[in-house]
């Protein structure tokens, strides 16, 4: 795990990193999570957790999380509130991928 961007804690960042970790600890009683980095974004403002399955648990500002799925192919990126709505949509953005390739 990589922990990029964060050489000065703030607030926010602090709180909601802490928001964050506390979804991955939630997740984990029915998931198998792999973390892949963890981050502070300075374009978007988000601290993030980039999970290995390619959904990021980010949070702007200390406020809730939101579960990010991104297209590899575009960059698009597609927020949701729910682990698992984000879960089916980085399934079928991996599964067009891979038929696209």
């Amino acid at each position: 795990m990589e922990i990029t961007n964060f050489d000065n804690f703030r607030y926010c960042e602090t709180v909601g990193l802490a928001n964050c970790f506390k979804a991955v600890s939630e997740l984990l009683g029915s998931y198998f999570i792999d973390v892949d980095a963890v981050g502070f974004n300075d374009n978007s403002g988000y601290v993030y957790i980039a999970l290995e399955n390619g959904i990021s648990i980010c949070s702007l500002l200390g406020r809730d999380v939101e579960y990010l799925a991104t297209c590899f192919d575009t960059g698009e990126e597609f927020f949701f509130d729910s682990y698992d709505d984000c879960l089916d949509k980085q399934r079928a953005l991996n599964k067009a991928y891979n038929q696209a390739s």
